[in-house]
């Protein structure tokens, strides 16, 4: 995972598959377009001759709803109508939930 730091911000960019696969899982994990997005608190020391580790806890409301388990027919496009984010599904994939509510098909 590549880390870059310019000013207040930090981009981690996966180098790998997997590592694609696990900053997908912590997008999800923190980021809710329609209520309060969670965040990352540090947990302990960061001291790299004793640990090479940094560990975080995710703190914040977490999301209880039950979405209906709705899967598409043929390869189509979703989108979420309050921010516009579009998915690309395949066929037999599962509409995600986006803004409170499942994404619409498109096509």
């Amino acid at each position: 995972m590549r880390i870059n730091i310019e000013k207040e911000f930090i981009e981690l960019t996966p180098e790998n598959p997997d590592e694609t696969t696990k900053l997908e899982t912590v997008w999800k994990m923190i980021v809710d377009c329609a209520r309060f997005n969670r965040k990352l608190v540090p947990i302990g020391e960061y001291i790299p001759s004793k640990n090479n580790m940094a560990r975080f806890a995710i703190e914040g409301e977490k999301s209880t709803e039950d979405y209906p388990s709705v899967y598409v027919d043929h390869d189509c496009r979703c989108y979420c109508q309050t921010c516009n984010k579009y998915v690309e599904l395949k066929k037999g994939d599962r509409i995600p939930p986006c803004c409170g509510k499942l994404m619409e098909v498109m096509d």
